[in-house]
């Protein structure tokens, strides 16, 4: 029978490197194993592709079989004269069925390792003002801490942990599969100490053996000014604590800003409404307005037209990052009254006998000047 050309069976040119023969190993065993693959022809092109790939990945004997093909390497079909490197099996045969390479002694250490805590996040409300300039806010994190009665043992004081007689103290729980290639060995966490190596025949009544408690503490935390809804504050190692020595996670405040009478944001500006009368708007007038710093005086030009824009400068919101503040700014609303007493009508009446009759068609909508103005 006529064997395949290994380069072929790998899919793979003569020129590949070590790490792209390696790579399509990888790849087609984890494609046809026997025990993921169930074709009836898949045992049979797993050899196939073990056998290239042992005949490939030795230098002396690719050497050869580049020279001289299947001739050069005579015999090595044989599984005795098979030298794949045992970590490309572990990393394979780790990926589809958890076996440990090497006992299994990498898995054990990743998870005894220090691990970083959870992140925690909690709401904070704040009024506009205080989004506006900053304030110092009360807030309360509940959040595990090592239990203060077992100092994290998870045992009853008086009482130790002790060595788990299932896995004797190694956290995983071993059987032996066999396969194709020989005797595998399946590492898996224990399932009696859930992989502590450790087993707590009296609990800590405080904490139920876990080694930690729900508490709740108060903690102050600056805002700075500036902030917005959705801004976030991050509070380093304030959140759940770390595993195994590990660094505490986040606390994350979020920020939600309530909705002012007057004012509104638009990023760094304030944006309020104010209505004038019509003689305010035709003949001009000096008005008290509130801004965020109190209340000031604004003039309003004669002949203010509805919609117009007038800005105090640097009365807005605090630049996060960097110098300044923005602006507010003040749209002029002018009302019309719907009601008129005897004398205001009077005015009126001569008022609309000094200014005609004539109308002129607008060219464009008050709506499109007020974005124009504001810049949206």
């Amino acid at each position: 029978m006529t064997q395949r050309d290994y380069y072929e069976i790998l899919g793979v040119p003569r020129s590949a490197s070590p790490d792209d023969l390696k790579a399509a190993f990888r790849k087609l065993a984890r494609q046809f194993h026997p025990d993921v693959n169930k074709e009836p022809d898949a045992e049979e092109k797993f050899k196939e592709i073990n056998e290239a790939y042992a005949v490939l990945s030795d230098t002396d004997k690719r050497s050869a079989y580049d020279r001289f093909g299947h001739a050069g390497v005579k015999g090595a079909g044989g599984a005795q004269d098979f030298n794949v490197d045992f970590n490309d099996f572990a990393d394979i045969f780790g990926d589809l069925f958890g076996f440990g390479g090497m006992g299994g002694r990498s898995s054990r250490r990743s998870r005894n390792m220090p691990r970083r805590g959870d992140d925690l996040q909690i709401a904070l409300e704040l009024t506009f003002e205080e989004s506006v300039f900053g304030v110092e806010k009360e807030i309360e994190i509940t959040r595990d801490e090592v239990c203060t009665t077992c100092s994290g043992s998870g045992a009853e004081p008086g009482t130790s942990p002790v060595r788990c007689a299932t896995c004797n103290g190694s956290g995983e729980v071993r059987q032996v599969r066999q396969t194709i290639l020989g005797s595998m060995v399946q590492v898996a966490t224990c399932p009696t100490c859930r992989g502590q190596g450790e087993t707590i025949a009296t609990p800590c009544h405080s904490c139920q053996g876990r080694g930690l408690e729900r508490k709740t503490r108060k903690k102050i935390v600056a805002i700075p000014g500036g902030v917005d809804t959705g801004n976030q504050i991050r509070l380093a190692s304030e959140g759940q604590p770390g595993v195994n020595g590990g660094p505490g996670g986040n606390l994350y405040v979020l920020i939600q800003v309530k909705p002012h009478k007057f004012f509104r944001r638009r990023e760094f500006d304030i944006l309020m409404d104010l209505n004038v009368n019509i003689a305010q708007a035709a003949l001009g007038a000096e008005v008290e307005i509130p801004t965020v710093d109190g209340p000031t005086k604004l003039k309003i030009p004669a002949g203010t037209q509805p919609g117009k824009v007038l800005t105090l400068r640097s009365k807005g919101i605090p630049h996060l990052r960097g110098n300044g503040r923005g602006d507010q700014k003040v749209i002029i609303n002018v009302e019309v009254p719907s009601r008129l007493t005897t004398e205001q009508r009077e005015l009126f009446e001569q008022l609309a006998k000094s200014l005609g009759s004539e109308v002129r068609p607008q060219e464009r909508s008050f709506l499109d000047w007020l974005k124009e103005t504001l810049g949206g």
